[in-house]
């Protein structure tokens, strides 16, 4: 591919993919006490939150909730909160707009409760009951941080009271919302300084920290020092240069730095860091080349420690062959042959279920002979169970069969309706049965059917065109790729003070020559065609030029996905 000069050294390409420097992120640590337990059967007496950013303490809320039930004995004994104290408190629904609004004072904020699975489940809870919309904020959970790095060698146990304990916090846990929560901002700072000698400096790295950095990690963090800070792909090697993984981010410094902190969880890849003696970079002009090129080099050298997209000549596919009288079969390659194909899927147990979603609708015939009007066989037990009208022996005419052959073919390229109708019809009728099971096979076989279809005409629909040129704006220009048939062949970031005319011409004239594909199979992986049609449909895209016509049918399997949300909605339905 074919690509201008990278940004210089040192240039921020995306603040998402550098993450939030740890100094710089606000974090809203939230405590609450309650009645009980249960966030659906309990509810929340007292809100403590401080607002914290750099190691300063910005601001602080707290307050008292009439939970509207009575506060508990056993609840009083441990908060010290009474029921005449909350009788003249104001109710959930006067708080929680505070809260959140406390929460939302500062952009990007974080998040952070020890067990916080507990504070933000009352919260929800209150959201839920109160008709307003949870934010989804990060959460940095400070339990679960203690227990990844704190050994029990150090601390007898993880509670707040014994971290505060342990990190010397000068306030004391009491079971009181804001004293709970000005403990866990103690604690809180000395879990990053913690951290800090880990290599875990952003709050992306703080939130994947599950266990703290192994000896072999810690030893090949130098790795990634003079590595580029743009996008692109890089390949972990061993010892004899052989590739042991490949990824791609926008950021490849302080992506492959991650993998030698404790930010790193997974345990392939832990055990991966002891095999890594070197690192090599590729680097690319946009974010689409980086995601494009990592799916090639990983089909192509098949590295052991990558667990995804290293087979794809396994995919499976569905094809209506192209006999006399046509049949259904799983095949593994789309063929030059003018034959209907959908897929690829990723198992064939899942092209077996699309399979059979056709043949629910459809009366084709099963069995694999090669017989003509001329040789005729003994018909099936499928001929005597009404499920295929026996063109073997002669008593569905060749003119019958193909009508069904004809309403297959455009159910796999063209309007799914016929497929969609039969099942979702049948699925209510299973439903109202309370026949569950069964209405939920049926529904798994639709969506096994709609995705391949929706895969094959999207592919075929990009396939087909011979050249689309796009362009999207990013934070040093506009990112600019060529996609013929389906495949990237070229990227580059057209620069403020380019002249666009030289530089499109510059960048087709050496674009990667590509040839036309067949079917919904184009001159590249699948994988790349789908990430290619997602960059392009993208609303951030602009198209710049297209050579042919770009068009899915109009009643096409995307359009009807709708259909299989309902279907699932009746099958699941208690």
């Amino acid at each position: 591919m074919v690509r201008q000069s990278a940004a210089p050294a040192g240039v921020q390409t995306s603040i998402s993919d550098l993450g939030t420097p740890l100094a710089a992120a606000t974090f809203v640590v939230l405590d609450l006490e309650t009645t009980g337990t249960s966030a659906s059967a309990a509810r929340v007496t007292e809100v403590g939150a401080v607002r914290v950013r750099g190691g300063e303490v910005l601001g602080e809320f707290s307050t008292l909730v009439d939970p509207g039930v009575p506060v508990p004995a056993a609840i009083t004994l441990l908060t010290g909160i009474t029921q005449s104290m909350v009788a003249t408190a104001p109710p959930m629904e006067e708080v929680l707009p505070r809260v959140l609004a406390f929460l939302d004072e500062e952009p990007d904020t974080v998040l952070v409760a020890h067990n916080a699975a507990f504070d933000t489940g009352f919260l929800k809870a209150a959201c839920e009951r109160h008709g307003s919309a949870w934010p989804g904020y990060p959460v940095v959970d400070t339990l679960r941080l203690a227990r990844a790095i704190l050994p029990r060698s150090e601390t007898r146990n993880h509670r707040l009271a014994t971290l505060a304990a342990f990190f010397g916090v000068p306030v004391t846990p009491n079971h009181r919302a804001l004293d709970d929560a000005r403990a866990t901002v103690g604690v809180l700072h000395g879990l990053i300084e913690r951290l800090g000698p880990m290599g875990v400096t952003s709050v992306e790295e703080l939130r994947a920290v599950s266990k703290p950095a192994s000896r072999a990690q810690k030893a090949r963090r130098h790795l990634a020092e003079g590595l580029p800070e743009g996008p692109g792909v890089y390949v972990f090697t061993d010892a004899r240069g052989a590739g042991l993984y490949v990824g791609k981010s926008n950021n490849l410094r302080r992506r492959v730095r991650s993998y030698f902190t404790a930010a790193e969880s997974r345990r392939h890849i832990r055990e991966m860091a002891a095999l890594v003696e070197g690192v090599t970079p590729i680097e690319c002009a946009t974010e689409l080349e980086a995601s494009v090129r990592e799916l090639r080099i990983i089909a192509e050298r098949k590295p052991p420690y990558n667990r995804r997209s290293r087979n794809p000549e396994r995919a499976s596919w569905v094809k209506l062959t192209t006999d006399a009288y046509p049949r259904l079969s799983v095949v593994r390659a789309v063929k030059d042959d003018g034959a209907p194909y959908i897929g690829p899927y990723a198992s064939a147990r899942d092209a077996e279920q699309a399979k059979e979603a056709l043949l629910h609708t459809f009366p084709l015939r099963q069995c694999t002979h090669a017989f003509s009007e001329s040789r005729r066989i003994d018909p099936c037990v499928l001929a005597q169970l009404g499920r295929c009208g026996a063109p073997c022996d002669g008593t569905e005419a060749l003119e019958a069969y193909t009508v069904h052959a004809d309403a297959a073919r455009e159910a796999m390229t063209g309007d799914p309706a016929a497929v969609v109708s039969a099942h979702t019809s049948r699925i209510a009728e299973l439903a109202g049965a309370l026949r569950y099971e069964e209405a939920a096979a049926l529904r798994d076989r639709l969506a096994a059917f709609l995705r391949g279809a929706r895969r094959a005409q999207r592919l075929s629909a990009l396939a087909s065109v011979a050249q689309v040129v796009a362009s999207r704006r990013s934070a040093t220009g506009w990112e600019t790729c060529v996609v013929r048939h389906g495949r990237l062949a070229a990227s580059a970031v057209l620069r403020p003070g380019t002249d666009p005319t030289a530089f499109l011409a510059s960048l087709l004239a050496t674009a990667e020559y590509v040839p036309p594909g067949y079917g919904p199979s184009p001159r590249a992986l699948p994988a790349e065609t789908e990430l290619v049609l997602d960059w392009l449909t993208d609303p951030a895209t602009r198209l710049v030029d297209i050579d042919g016509v770009w068009t899915c049918p109009l009643r096409s399997a995307e359009a009807h996905t709708e259909m299989t949300h309902w279907a699932h909605g009746r099958a699941s339905a208690q």
